[in-house]
């Protein structure tokens, strides 16, 4: 038991990023689906929306949960949050070209292709957040 409890806590930001990031694909196919598939959105617009709500999710979790970043004040809040959203615009962006060309404009399968880029964007947002959002000191 003390073994696994030992590998827990090394491999605990990678851990606890899987399963942050986890949630984070739900609620953005929470979003995402409904658009593209009941209300006839593009693939590309609702991808966006569904961006927009991770986000907020993905912050408002990776701060404390994963980076364990206790610091609420503005001072560190503003640019820890300026930094995050920045790199997410990056990675939201790579995704969202990619949704477009393979699926506004080849045809392909909107619901595999977000599918395959969720797995790319999820290892491109650990990469950001930990390089350089929630970096230590």
């Amino acid at each position: 038991m003390n073994k696994i409890r030992a590998l827990v806590e090394k491999y605990w930001d990678i851990l606890s990023y899987l399963i942050f990031g986890v949630l984070t694909t739900v609620v953005n196919y929470l979003v995402y689906l409904p658009c593209y598939n009941l209300w006839g959105i593009s693939a590309s617009v609702s991808n966006v929306i569904a961006w927009i709500f991770a986000v907020a999710f993905a912050y408002l979790t990776n701060k404390p949960f994963v980076f364990k970043s206790h610091d609420w004040s503005a001072k560190t809040v503003v640019p820890e949050l300026a930094k995050f959203v920045g790199c997410r615009l990056g990675s939201g962006a790579m995704e969202t070209v990619i949704i477009l060309v393979t699926v506004d404009l080849l045809a392909w399968n909107g619901n595999i292709m977000k599918l395959i880029t969720s797995v790319l964007v999820i290892i491109v947002n650990y990469l950001a957040s930990k390089l350089v959002v929630f970096r230590k000191k």
